[in-house]
């Protein structure tokens, strides 16, 4: 089976980004799949170019596989917060990727992934031009996801963009979405549950043994430190303000440092304000590899996840919070719905409403102030992702979908 994967974001271990499909891509071509990947060769976390089907740069993808081959797609550079920019990029990848894809022969399947909707739109085409199978993986619930956060708020293209979501749930040939929150919007949207499969996010566990933050501490001057980290995007719908808000209620505590790994639209947002308030129990670090996020995780007492108190967002599965408990770091969590549901029955963290500085203030105290509280929340938690969302066991149902598409098409 050839699989064809059109992925703007996609990202290897070697790179700063999600690396659910490079995981989930490198498993599929052990058990002897092909795969071909279209991709940006801008950084959608960095905005730095990489050439990653240049042989020089081959080992971006530690993969030596003639069965696995990258190829770049050229993008508008999305550099700063304008909207319309970002637009702009996602629309010349996806008319670039369209291009690139044309000429990739024998392919059995289209993978199709959103966010963005407008690559999932390229994915489609090239499905009906080779006259095989569309799956399309929803990790976004666009455009509603932009609406409820303030993104998207021009009427008429909210209309058009609700036309165009329905249109691809429809000519898929299958769904993947990577939350169980999403199937209950698909339902609403007149699609079949058995036309939709779970894969959710998760880890490469593997990734996480035993490391140890030590060097990290010293580098960074953390040793002796309570270390509460947060390590992922700096958007917009992730209300980092909150974080310091509570690192401003917590400045009277000399040991506890609150430290930022990651890029994104809002950091130099982020790290004036954390200026004008005089919070120098802050730190900012740049977006580091994924294959060196479990040092960094290491480096950390406690980990935090955000989301903007939007009802919409309580749907989600946030990759990051897969990372804390793989780390075995306990977590603190403002995020509502069926995120919080697995944490909070797992005891891997404590649920502090979305937007509420002062609970996240009080709850990393707790933690502070009980080591045994911090060591058996952590454990639980990786037992958790050990169990039940190691990437590993994730590839069998991807396995499965493809199959499906193939013999339903």
């Amino acid at each position: 089976m050839h699989i064809l994967l059109i992925h703007q974001a996609f990202a290897s271990h070697k790179e700063p980004g999600g690396t659910r499909h490079f995981e989930l891509t490198k498993s599929l071509a052990s058990e002897g799949y092909r795969i071909t990947v279209i991709t940006s060769s801008l950084s959608y976390i960095t905005r730095v170019s990489t050439k990653r089907d240049d042989p020089e740069n081959s080992n971006n993808l530690d993969l030596k596989d003639d069965a696995y081959n990258v190829i770049d797609a050229w993008a508008f550079p999305a550099v700063g917060n304008s909207f319309l920019i970002r637009v702009l990029a996602f629309i010349t990848f996806m008319l670039s990727s369209l291009v690139r894809s044309v000429s990739v022969s024998d392919v059995s399947v289209v993978w199709g992934t959103t966010p963005s909707i407008f690559q999932a739109v390229s994915a489609w085409i090239v499905s009906k031009i080779k006259g095989v199978p569309f799956v399309l993986e929803v990790r976004d619930l666009w455009p509603d996801f932009a609406i409820s956060t303030g993104v998207l708020r021009n009427g008429v293209l909210i209309y058009f963009s609700r036309l165009l979501e329905k249109f691809m749930y429809r000519s898929a040939n299958r769904i993947i979405v990577n939350s169980p929150g999403f199937i209950p919007h698909l339902k609403s949207k007149g699609i079949a549950e058995d036309k939709i499969d779970l894969v959710p996010n998760g880890v490469d566990v593997s990734m996480f043994n035993e490391t140890c933050g030590v060097l990290i501490q010293r580098k960074y001057d953390l040793s002796g430190k309570f270390v509460v980290m947060y390590a992922g995007a700096h958007g917009l719908a992730n209300d980092l303000e909150i974080i310091l808000k509570a690192a401003c209620r917590l400045k009277y505590k000399k040991n506890i440092i609150f430290v930022f790994v990651g890029d994104g639209t809002q950091k130099s947002f982020l790290m004036n304000q954390a200026i004008d308030q005089g919070l120098d129990n802050v730190l900012f670090l740049p977006a580091q590899p994924k294959s060196d996020i479990p040092k960094f995780l290491a480096a950390s007492d406690i980990c935090i996840a955000t989301l903007k108190p939007v009802p919409l967002l309580d749907t989600t599965y946030p990759n990051k919070v897969f990372d804390y408990m793989a780390a075995g770091k306990p977590i603190i969590l403002a995020i509502d719905g069926v995120i919080r549901e697995l944490v909070e029955n797992a005891k891997a963290g404590k649920f502090v409403n979305p937007g509420d500085s002062l609970g996240i203030a009080d709850s990393i105290l707790s933690y502070e102030s009980d080591p045994n509280l911090c060591l058996d929340h952590g454990k639980n938690g990786y037992q958790l992702v050990r169990s039940s969302f190691d990437r590993q066991q994730h590839v069998v149902l991807v396995k499965k979908t493809f199959e499906e598409a193939i013999e339903g098409f």
